[in-house]
């Protein structure tokens, strides 16, 4: 299962790339984030428990962060829940004042057939999609007014 979220902002890159990248600000500027506990937290990587909702659903799950500035990366890797194993890429293009920022989730289904259907339709499309799509949508009105070039 692959989910690919894109968004354009009106910001400077190292802006956009610094707020995506820190996590401590995100329940303040993303009101589907309910809590992020740090388990583990340095400059370059966190281990976090991060909790969010789907609508009035609530989900949880414990993800690895790797801030890459010199790639302009932001990695994850989920360590447990119905996600683990996941990969979650940020990446950052700048492009004439604006950013072009996506997030692509990767998910490999140890079980077949069922499994990929239901990681496709509701991990991918229901939950992970929608909620990606929120954040950046929540974190465009954060940067540009905060931000903005």
């Amino acid at each position: 299962m692959t989910t690919e979220n894109v968004i354009t902002m009106h910001a400077p890159v190292e802006r956009v790339f610094e707020a995506a990248a820190d996590l401590s600000l995100w329940p303040r500027i993303l009101p589907h984030y309910r809590w992020i506990r740090y388990v583990e937290k340095s400059p370059t990587r966190n281990v976090v428990i991060m909790a969010a909702k789907r609508g009035w659903i609530p989900v949880q799950w414990t993800s690895e962060q790797e801030i890459d500035r010199e790639r302009r990366e932001v990695r994850f890797r989920h360590l447990k829940a119905f996600t683990k194993g996941m990969r979650v890429v940020w990446t950052f293009t700048p492009n004439n004042g604006t950013v072009e920022v996506r997030i692509r989730h990767e998910l490999t289904s140890t079980i077949p057939l069922i499994g990929a259907f239901i990681a496709e339709q509701i991990i991918g499309k229901f939950f992970i999609a929608f909620i990606a799509n929120q954040t950046l949508t929540h974190m465009k009105n954060y940067v540009e007014e905060h931000h903005g070039a």
